[in-house]
């Protein structure tokens, strides 16, 4: 789960971090009622969408009075902002954030993320902040920076002091460069974040210089919600596809992509690998749907329903390997759905496992036209033939 670039800032700040003075914004009047009381002369109106690069895309603007504060919040707030991460629909802006505007000496980036392949939370910062962190890693991956969090331990102290100094931070920004990292690190800890990345960490000048987040954004482990009553009650469901949200509530996990050939598996390894057997006979997926162990009838005809959804899919491609779940169940699942749902696109079934036979039985059975098929593969090629006439 994600949440807004606000969110993460106001959480933060919750654990001490510094953060810039601001506020959320729903129109150009509560816009500029932020800034005034915020105060000074320069502030920064950034558009609240859950997408990266929205400063390269026009999301992100510099103003110098309370009339340009109203103007630009205006010209976001309703608009549809196409970023690199967003894909060509973009997403739409439906409030904004104005902070008070820091005067910036040196940007750095720093981001906490889980490496899946030690297991264990891992630091990574770079002196290159305020840009794509994967293209820093491209073009000088010797600026990147890794150090790597025993959870026996935690943080410590001499490993914040190892990658401030790896960045070029020294005097008195190392204490503070110590209490942040280990701020965040609590931070991610407490609430079951799977990444914690600020980009850009700052030097703002002032009485004396301090360290500033100026963009944060945090992922968290849908799994560990349950235990995380105030990370849920952030979640924007705006944000999100409502088929991915509608399917959540079903006990399904749904994505949703871009092809014509619905998808309704069990296991998510099962699932991908029905994707890649698709693409290889030359077929587009159009989502990727996991209906779980213990898959009932009712599950079957909902999963059907959201996949329908998508005015793109022109064929469904359920594919079963029965362990928990019964062949049987599924069966009678498509039957209910077809008869509920008017299914007017070819269904392509192949099932295996727990009570094949009866359910193949069923299938025959029916009188519906269902495409079987004894294998993935064979399955996949059916599908594809099937939408290309």
């Amino acid at each position: 789960m994600n949440i807004h670039e606000y969110q993460a800032k106001e959480l933060l700040k919750s654990y001490g971090v510094p953060v810039p003075a601001g506020g959320v914004a729903f129109n150009p009047i509560q816009a500029a009622q932020v800034a005034e009381e915020v105060g000074g002369s320069r502030w920064v109106v950034k558009a609240q969408i859950h997408a990266g690069g929205r400063g390269k895309a026009g999301g992100v603007k510099l103003v110098s009075s309370i009339d340009e504060v109203k103007k630009v919040a205006d010209a976001m707030i309703g608009t549809r902002l196409v970023t690199h991460q967003t894909g060509p629909e973009g997403s739409v802006v439906q409030r904004v954030w104005v902070e008070h505007a820091s005067q910036i000496k040196q940007e750095f980036y720093l981001g906490f993320v889980i490496d899946r392949g030690c297991q264990r939370i891992t630091v990574i910062a770079s002196s290159e902040g305020g840009v794509d962190i994967e293209d820093v890693a491209a073009a000088s991956p010797e600026k990147i920076i890794k150090e790597v969090i025993d959870p026996a331990i935690g943080l410590r102290d001499f490993q914040c002091r190892k990658v401030a100094t790896a960045i070029g931070l020294k005097g008195k920004l190392m204490p503070q460069m110590v209490k942040l990292m280990k701020s965040i690190y609590r931070c991610m800890r407490d609430k079951d974040a799977l990444q914690a990345e600020i980009n850009p960490l700052a030097v703002v000048a002032g009485e004396e210089d301090q360290l500033m987040v100026l963009d944060a954004k945090f992922n968290f482990d849908d799994n560990a919600l349950y235990r995380q009553r105030a990370v849920t009650e952030m979640r924007d469901l705006s944000e999100e596809d409502h088929k991915e949200v509608e399917a959540s509530g079903h006990g399904l996990n749904y994505i949703a992509l871009d092809g014509n050939i619905g998808c309704i598996v069990n296991g998510a390894g099962l699932a991908m690998a029905t994707l890649d057997a698709i693409t290889l006979h030359g077929g587009r997926p159009a989502n990727f749907l996991d209906v779980g162990g213990g898959a009932s009838p009712e599950k079957v005809t909902n999963a059907c329903r959201i996949v329908l959804e998508d005015p793109n899919v022109t064929c469904i491609l359920v594919n079963i390997f029965a362990g928990i779940n019964r062949c049987d169940w599924i069966a009678k699942g498509l039957i209910q759905a077809c008869d509920a749902l008017k299914i007017k696109v070819p269904l392509v079934v192949r099932l295996a496992g727990t009570n094949v036979e009866e359910g193949r039985k069923i299938l025959a059975e029916s009188g519906l036209a269902f495409i079987t098929a004894e294998n993935l593969d064979a399955a996949a090629a059916k599908a594809v033939a099937t939408v290309n006439g």
